[in-house]
């Protein structure tokens, strides 16, 4: 009996995105594609849009779990070279990442999320490990191969990017669970942290809007939006989403509600 308590608690809790984009479409856009692909009822998926809101004390034990997406903030960028939406929201990220961290609370980061992991746990984050708009070949480690959130996964895999800024390595004790050619796209820290540099919550017609929404914003030359957005639309990247699946299938028991 006191297990099927347990149980039922866990699974009523609601989840906590956090968000950065400052475009509306975009963020909105982001916000469906966590609940439509990943499986997450809208009314159990709480937003907190950084780049707007006045940020809210966040108690851990209210959410079952907490999923980061991208954005086009650069935290490798010195402080005067960030926009005041980065400057205000960074120390309250940062606290709630330690948080989570320490006490190894389920968190998925994505893009974004995935450079504010790197910074909590002390890696270099540069823009020589930047990936254009593509899909890029990730291929898992040795530690992926074992991780539970890549089972059935095959050993390389497609996946959306589009960062200006990344990481080559993971730092310890964080583990590496893949990697592309250019810089590392997965790691997982403690138990139940992950972030992936890929975009799981990605699929071709979400990528299609973003290419328009940030034409101009120097992730690729402005001419070339129709070739990538052909691209988006034609490339099958099938296995990203299977991992945000199995984060949400782990933690979040969305099939439950």
């Amino acid at each position: 009996m006191f297990s099927q308590l347990c149980y039922t608690d866990f699974i009523m809790k609601k989840v906590l995105l956090l968000q950065s984009r400052p475009e509306d479409v975009a963020s909105d856009n982001e916000y469906e594609a966590f609940c439509t692909l990943g499986g997450i009822p809208e009314e159990m998926l709480v937003r907190v849009r950084m780049d707007q809101a006045e940020l809210p004390d966040i108690n851990l034990d209210d959410y079952s779990a907490v999923i980061m997406g991208g954005g086009p903030a650069n935290f490798s960028n010195a402080k005067g070279r960030k926009t005041s939406m980065q400057r205000a929201f960074e120390p309250w990220l940062f606290a709630l990442l330690e948080r989570i961290t320490k006490e190894d609370k389920p968190f998925f980061g994505a893009c974004l999320g995935y450079g504010a992991m790197q910074m909590i746990l002390g890696g270099r984050l540069s823009f020589d490990y930047g990936e254009p708009v593509m899909a890029v070949e990730v291929t898992k480690t040795l530690a992926g191969q074992s991780d539970p959130l890549l089972a059935g996964i095959p050993e390389e895999f497609l996946a959306f990017v589009g960062h200006k800024e990344g990481a080559f390595n993971v730092p310890e004790p964080a583990v590496e669970l893949a990697r592309s050619a250019t810089c590392s796209q997965m790691l997982r820290h403690g138990n139940n942290v992950y972030a992936t540099q890929f975009h799981p919550e990605l699929n071709g017609p979400g990528l299609a809007l973003r290419i328009t929404t940030y034409r101009n914003a120097g992730y690729f030359p402005p001419e070339h939006a129709d070739e990538l957005t052909r691209m988006a639309m034609e490339t099958d990247v099938i296995w990203p989403v299977q991992i945000l699946k199995a984060f949400v299938d782990r933690y979040i028991k969305a099939d439950d509600y």
